[in-house]
């Protein structure tokens, strides 16, 4: 049995989330709101951040880069031509890179400013850091998103897969960042369709659907999100 803890709009627990859907596996979910520091889950992450992917008798996973090589390693084979992580050194080791980018300098430019500001902070209170959104960091993040679509359209550009000839942990990870993003309507597809092109592969796979069908009271998204031909 799998127990994952996430936040609907946690771009790492959207990862997984989707990596879990790949290989047909369907935890059980537990909402966790990470600024409220509760007991039970500081003990099972002391860094109290989301994800934690729990199996029955293994030790808690908490991080979408050891989770994916965890499920690589223990379903991996059960996918066949379909493996998330390629068989070639070469080719795993670009897969891994572009995880890296998306997990740690994305979130950390875009995605992860983004979802604090204008969702986390709509729940977390003022004394805790809650409260209205600071304009400035929304303005940089935004900027900063036209240099990684340009990136991605450029991978997008020179390979069938952005780690390489097949679908990859790459791609699912870099979905999912900018999934969150969309749903604010902050990523300018109209600047490239490559990139545009290739999202919407991803955004039409049937592990993609619940990640669509989340949403923030009170906010909604453009109307394009969930149209998978967009």
């Amino acid at each position: 049995m799998l127990t994952l803890f996430h936040h609907p709009f946690c771009p790492h627990s959207r990862v997984l989330r989707v990596a879990l859907a790949e290989h047909s596996l369907a935890p059980r979910l537990i909402e966790e709101r990470v600024w409220e520091r509760r007991q039970d889950f500081v003990i099972l992450n002391p860094a109290c951040a989301t994800p934690v992917l729990v199996a029955e008798g293994e030790p808690a996973l908490t991080s979408p880069a050891i989770a994916v090589e965890y499920l690589d390693e223990t379903y991996g084979e059960d996918l066949n031509e379909r493996r998330l992580l390629p068989q070639h050194h070469s080719a795993r080791v670009e897969t891994r890179r572009l995880m890296e980018w998306f997990n740690i300098k994305f979130f950390n430019e875009v995605s992860g400013p983004l979802v604090m500001e204008r969702i986390y902070k709509r729940s977390i209170p003022e004394d805790h850091g809650g409260g209205a959104p600071h304009a400035e960091t929304i303005r940089a993040a935004r900027l900063n998103m036209r240099y990684h679509l340009a990136y991605l359209g450029w991978l997008a550009q020179t390979r069938d897969w952005l780690g390489g000839e097949r679908i990859s942990y790459a791609d699912i990870t870099a979905a999912a960042h900018l999934s969150v993003v969309d749903y604010l309507g902050d990523i300018p597809w109209d600047e490239d369709g490559t990139a545009k092109a290739w999202y919407a592969r991803i955004k039409s796979r049937p592990s993609f659907r619940s990640l669509l069908s989340d949403t923030v009271p009170g906010m909604l998204p453009p109307a394009y999100y969930t149209d998978l031909d967009f």
